[in-house]
């Protein structure tokens, strides 16, 4: 997807925009918000399963 010059331009770009003491509480915010999403689209899918299983 990304070479290694494309890599450290996004980084730049980023420690530019955001500063290094922004970074780390903005990646800790991405990494919870991936695992909300993988918790609901757990539950969803066993919900899911529950509609659909025959009584």
């Amino acid at each position: 997807m990304f070479n290694g010059p494309e890599i450290w331009i996004i980084v730049v770009v980023l420690l530019v925009l955001f500063g290094g003491s922004q970074l780390p509480k903005l990646a800790r915010s991405l990494g919870e918000a991936q695992k909300e999403l993988k918790k609901g689209m757990k539950d969803e899918a066993s919900e899911t399963e529950q509609t659909t299983e025959p009584t």
